[in-house]
């Protein structure tokens, strides 16, 4: 994103002239003290067979409340999950997005002060990384009056986290598939079948996503590739058209296989909704499992260590109350 606002400029002779003019204007009223609100959803990626492409937005969202402060300081006052546990300063991630995307828009950064109501657990699988990011975006540009694109915050997004997968639903709600492009990465959102009603079964244990991604292999089989793509071309057809296709079109042999040894109890959990013949993936990294029941299907009850949550699919793309309001 940060390429095509720095081409825009080249091209026009006083461009970047009128940009630092226009950036001065808004320090300056930053400094009145705007604020903004948004609620960002939990996102559940990879869906099995959708490796780094498909996600789900579900009904558990973090807000995160932003207002310009005068000066060039950042706090941070967390509520609910990571209180205690991530920092109170710049080096929050919703903080040091928002000054990422301030500095992708050639705009000075006022003092902020954050406000933080997690709902969303952290380093289970359910990107509340990614709902950091999408909500750093959204109030910089909110609070910047600066006017972006769905499609420019995907990309700033996904440049951030490193992939499109959680980033793509939790911006635009419903399921999304998200692509890369040279121009950043790109997604479109469906809604899935009022018929499926997602359960996530989150554990006690953590994980690391940098750790998950070091247990996959530099190759796969080619008929292991072949397998995963008549999978994920299957689930899109099945959120949106056909539920009852998607116990097959959950399956995967790309990603959680490399990975059980990193997260047993969930391997069990999952290997325990399979048999019972309930579609059931591993939720993005893990160590959450994902199940999707049809039309009100019991799920068997969460084994000790874990929680089974029955959540609805966040619908519709994230929102942000306007800046003053």
């Amino acid at each position: 994103m940060g390429r095509l606002h720095r081409a825009a400029a080249a091209d026009r002779p006083g461009r970047r002239a009128q940009d630092r003019d226009r950036a001065g204007a808004l320090v300056g009223a930053f400094s009145t003290g705007p604020r903004a609100t948004v609620r960002v959803p939990a996102t559940s990626a990879n869906l099995g067979p959708g490796f780094d492409s498909l996600g789900l937005a579900l009904d558990l969202c973090d807000e995160v409340t932003a207002e310009a402060q005068s000066g060039t300081g950042v706090t941070v006052e967390v509520e609910g999950e990571g209180r205690g546990a991530v920092p109170g300063d710049e080096r929050h991630l919703v903080a040091a997005t928002m000054l990422r995307t301030f500095k992708t828009l050639d705009l000075a950064p006022p003092g902020l002060k954050l406000k933080c109501r997690n709902r969303i657990p952290h380093a289970r699988g359910l990107g509340s990384s990614s709902a950091a990011i999408v909500a750093g975006i959204m109030l910089a540009d909110a609070l910047a009056g600066a006017g972006m694109t769905r499609g420019q915050k995907l990309a700033l997004a996904a440049e951030i986290e490193g992939h499109p997968d959680n980033v793509a639903p939790c911006l635009l709600g419903g399921f999304t598939i998200a692509y890369s492009t040279e121009d950043g990465a790109k997604a479109v959102a469906l809604d899935p079948s009022p018929r499926i009603h997602p359960w996530v079964y989150i554990p006690q244990t953590t994980g690391l996503t940098s750790v998950a991604r070091a247990a996959l292999p530099e190759k796969v089989a080619y008929a292991d590739a072949v397998f995963n793509l008549s999978r994920a071309a299957l689930l899109v057809a099945a959120v949106s058209r056909q539920p009852s296709r998607l116990f097959d079109a959950t399956d995967d042999r790309l990603h959680q296989r490399f990975r059980a040894s990193g997260m047993p109890e969930s391997t069990r959990l999952l290997d325990r909704l399979r048999t019972a013949g309930i579609a059931a993936a591993i939720s993005g990294a893990g160590p959450t499992v994902l199940a999707l029941a049809i039309d009100g299907a019991e799920v068997p009850e969460a084994p000790p260590g874990f929680e089974a949550r029955r959540l609805d699919v966040a619908q519709g793309a994230a929102q942000v109350a306007p800046a003053n309001e």
